[in-house]
């Protein structure tokens, strides 16, 4: 471990790290989450728990009001309660106060922006079920 050898041979004080250790250290650390601890968890989700999680994201690390969220999908926020209960019962994201959702996994709306960085999703179209273009 370099911290501990930069300890043992005085270069660093017990409790600190130096800051190109850290600078070093932060993409590294960021690359085992990305492909374990985050991946498990994304790899769990819907594409459609995926997107609302996303929405999340883009709105920074939350909590977030439900309308806001349904607002980024372009959606109503009746038409996403169900993902939104579907990403809490799975124990992504948590309702902080009525209304109001948030993700469990600090650094989480990062990595969604490392995975998915292409956003928005694809908005549903103006027109009606079962209506005709004319031609």
């Amino acid at each position: 471990m370099p911290s501990r050898r930069l300890i043992a041979n005085g270069s660093c004080r017990p409790g600190s790290l130096p800051v190109t250790l850290v600078i070093t250290a932060t993409p590294i650390a960021l690359d085992n989450l990305d492909g374990g601890f985050f991946r498990v968890r994304f790899d769990r989700l819907t594409p459609a728990e995926k997107a609302y999680l996303r929405a999340m994201a883009e709105l920074g690390p939350g909590p977030h009001r439900s309308g806001d969220i349904a607002a980024e999908l372009g959606r109503a926020v009746e038409q996403v309660a169900p993902v939104r209960a579907r990403v809490i019962s799975k124990g992504m994201a948590y309702a902080s106060a009525h209304g109001e959702t948030g993700f469990t996994v600090p650094m989480f709306d990062q990595y969604m922006h490392r995975v998915m960085p292409d956003f928005p999703p694809v908005k549903p179209s103006s027109r009606r079920k079962g209506s005709r273009r004319r031609k």
